[in-house]
């Protein structure tokens, strides 16, 4: 049964006996204090009930030893048919979501296990585009996997391509349109970025045996790496007579060029100081590499944040991301994104996050490392570190700057008569609400 103050229960009791004393002219039901309210001074009666008490903590994690059943307090019950039992650990927001919860949010969770990897000899690739998670219409990524020497071949896209090294290190080339060039190794924690159409390559040096993994995002939610424009796919489509035309050479040339895409397939690793062959138009004084690893991030209460876009990645002009760490039982705080969408890669640690989609719309999901959220702008929201280690994700955005509005800055910022009259709260905790971003949060 929902919990009522004592100022509208005294409110609700005057109505009543005004109402059987006058049956033809009953008055309004009044708003102000009530006469048999004992506060000191008074308070607005709230028109509609208090909001639930129940803190809605997560109920179990993947590490759990138990069977998870469907049961939030009082409500639910349990599983009679089959389970997934280990899908179930991994997702109690889901089997047992918070009371919180309401309506109908799209899905927001997707996990590159779920995706189909791409073998090929060298390494593979697996991808998440608006196919697999309707709601990510902005943005899609790639997990790629390179060994040592392996080549990602020659080629170009319709979008832009931004990447995080992973793991290991990867040398990239490209030349712009104006035929300058530009190579570069990229180490763990670092970004490139190409623009629309620009044709580039990716290698794995032996920086690493293993050679390298990344992450490739592109500004197209329906983007796809099967769309790509390949050099090998485009030679073998094309009469011989007019390659030997167009690079004025024998027939013979190209006998042996491959009648197929090659997309990935082992080389010899690359020397990390490699140098491009000297172009009359000369080396690209735009960076298309950043050494995101080396920047200094900001510290929190609960954690650490980065931010690298086009005020820092000059060349980056349509992706931005924000690197965030989040300690035990610490939150990245409760915020949204006004006119762009949140693509989030979770690279370790344990999270909960609920999307508050408008008319009491709300729905909580759970990730771990290897998987994907998506948050529409301008979804409320927060990241919850619900496990024992650091969380750390990024964030990654289809724009040139980031942007974020910080829920506790806009309410310190809001004339605190407004804010307690909203929210019943008291001098105490508006006070408590921070006038600069926090970020994040540190836990209680």
């Amino acid at each position: 049964m929902p919990k009522f103050s004592r100022n509208y229960l005294c409110t609700v009791i005057v109505a009543c006996l005004l109402a059987s004393s006058r049956v033809h002219a009953a008055p309004p039901l009044s708003l102000s204090p009530s006469p048999c309210s004992t506060s000191s001074s008074p308070n607005a009666t709230p028109t509609v009930p208090y909001a639930s008490n129940d803190p809605n903590y997560p109920l179990w994690n993947p590490d759990s030893n138990i069977v998870p059943q469907p049961m939030r307090g009082t409500f639910g019950a349990n599983i009679l048919g089959p389970q997934n039992i280990p899908l179930e650990l991994e997702n109690p927001s889901l089997l047992a979501p918070p009371t919180t919860d309401h309506g109908d949010v799209p899905n927001a969770h997707w996990s590159f296990s779920l995706s189909h990897t791409r073998l090929q000899t060298g390494g593979w690739a697996r991808q998440q585009t608006v196919k697999d998670m309707p709601i990510a219409k902005q943005l899609a990524g790639v997990n790629m996997r390179l060994e040592a020497g392996a080549i990602r071949e020659l080629h170009w896209h319709k979008t832009a391509e931004w990447a995080y090294v992973l793991n290991g290190s990867t040398q990239i080339t490209t030349v712009t349109p104006e035929g300058q060039n530009y190579v570069a190794t990229v180490h763990p924690g670092d970004l490139w970025y190409f623009p629309p159409g620009q044709p580039h390559s990716l290698q794995a040096t032996a920086d690493r045996p293993e050679g390298s993994e990344f992450l490739l995002i592109f500004d197209n939610g329906a983007a796809s790496e099967d769309d790509t424009f390949l050099l090998t796919d485009w030679l073998a489509h094309i009469p011989k007579g007019v390659l030997a035309k167009n690079f004025q050479t024998k027939h013979s040339a190209f006998n042996q060029i491959p009648d197929r895409q090659l997309y990935i397939f082992p080389g010899n690793p690359p020397a990390d100081d490699a140098q491009p062959p000297v172009s009359p138009q000369g080396i690209s004084s735009l960076p298309f590499t950043y050494e995101f690893s080396k920047t200094t991030p900001a510290n929190y209460s609960g954690g650490t944040v980065k931010i690298a876009d086009s005020t820092t990645f000059k060349a980056a002009k349509s992706i931005a991301v924000a690197e965030v760490t989040v300690e035990p039982g610490a939150i990245r705080e409760l915020h949204w994104h006004p006119i762009q969408d949140e693509w989030t890669f979770f690279i370790e640690g344990y999270a909960r996050m609920t999307l508050f989609a408008a008319d009491s719309n709300a729905r909580t999901f759970d990730y771990q490392a290897g998987d994907i959220a998506y948050v529409p702008a301008p979804y409320g929201h927060y990241v919850e570190n619900v496990g024992n280690t650091t969380l750390r994700f990024l964030e990654i955005f289809k724009t040139d700057r980031y942007q974020d509005v910080s829920l506790s800055q806009w309410l310190a910022l809001t004339p605190p008569e407004l804010v307690k009259e909203t929210l019943q709260v008291s001098d105490e905790t508006v006070n408590k609400f921070q006038k600069e971003k926090q970020l994040v949060v540190g836990p209680q």
